[in-house]
């Protein structure tokens, strides 16, 4: 009887704390409470009905997931954390990032784990947060960053290094040891862009005593247990500079590549919109594309169509794909050429 009674008020008091927290819009705590109420239906036997309150749970989250119809104003960050941090309405989704299939898997594996996330803390385990993208400039580091934040409906906070890393002794520790605070109040998706910069290897020659206990500082604070599961994504160009300190407190390292003859295909099918291509030679294209980032071939194809535009013309030839991905290609061995001097 006792128990019975116990129950009673434990269910109303979860009954009350669903009411308070969807009448205040807190969605997060809304959730968790239901799937608590689930635990508790399947610790009492009634596995039948916690399975399925915890797929009505994933159905709502589905839904909020794919984001309101209309843009929600994040607020930019204020006080100490201003001109450190820079907040950014994500564009982009997964699917908008042409990227390899096993990376694909990998980033579709880190946001099925962050959308469960009360359901694996339930069983003790905390959802995978700390990433590391490695790959060369223009690959869709940072694009795959935002899209991480656009699935999971939360700020991109892009970290500026120029602000961070200063020349006074502790300042530079106590700047992060703010962005990490933040990490606990705010959840969303935190990208440490050229994370080299800060990560840099502590017996490197050219190293100095301050950089040495700020990675020290960030070894520490990746540590650190955090409630809101925030994203840390620390991205660089350089995986050879980094400190193999680092490696051990990542969840994930993923490694971007220069895109493939296919992924080529689909970056310039993208990017050509609205125009049309009905008879390119995609042997001769692919051909000239090779070996250029993401990010070239997006600015190649760009030029293309607004050329087009100002032509007031709606196709592309092969030439132009060509000769416009052969600037890029030239504008790079000029860039190195200056590098070299």
């Amino acid at each position: 009887m006792k128990t019975k009674v116990r129950g009673t008020v434990s269910n109303a008091k979860q009954i009350l704390a669903l009411l308070k927290s969807r009448a205040e819009g807190d969605d997060q705590r809304f959730f968790s409470i239901a799937l608590q109420v689930a635990a508790a239906e399947a610790r009492q036997g009634r596995r039948q009905s916690a399975e399925e309150m915890r797929l009505e749970i994933d159905k709502a989250r589905a839904r909020d997931s794919q984001g309101p119809s209309v843009a929600i104003s994040f607020a930019q960050p204020r006080g100490d954390l201003e001109g450190l941090l820079e907040v950014k309405q994500p564009r982009f989704k997964l699917s908008d990032v042409v990227l390899g299939s096993g990376l694909v898997e990998r980033m579709s594996d880190v946001l099925r784990q962050q959308r469960k996330r009360e359901w694996l803390r339930e069983h003790g385990k905390t959802p995978s947060r700390r990433l590391l993208f490695v790959g060369p400039p223009g690959s869709g580091k940072t694009m795959s960053a935002e899209a991480l934040a656009g699935e999971l409906n939360v700020p991109l906070f892009v970290i500026r290094l120029e602000t961070l890393i200063t020349q006074f002794m502790g300042q530079t520790a106590a700047k992060l040891r703010l962005v990490f605070d933040e990490t606990a109040k705010h959840r969303g998706v935190y990208l440490f862009d050229e994370f080299d910069a800060v990560g840099g290897r502590r017996v490197a020659t050219n190293d100095v005593a301050e950089m040495r206990r700020v990675l020290n500082s960030f070894l520490q604070f990746m540590e650190e247990e955090n409630t809101t599961d925030s994203l840390i994504v620390c991205s660089t160009n350089h995986p050879s500079l980094l400190d193999g300190a680092l490696l051990r407190r990542y969840d994930q390292v993923l490694e971007f590549d220069a895109p493939s003859s296919q992924q080529i295909k689909s970056i310039i099918k993208r990017n050509l919109k609205p125009m049309k291509a009905p008879r390119l030679a995609w042997n001769k294209i692919v051909e000239a594309a090779d070996g250029l980032s993401q990010s070239e071939i997006v600015r190649a194809v760009d030029d293309c169509v607004k050329t087009a535009i100002l032509d007031e013309r709606n196709v592309i030839s092969t030439s132009e794909l060509e000769n416009r991905l052969n600037e890029r290609r030239n504008m790079r061995v000029a860039f190195s050429k200056n590098e070299q001097v």
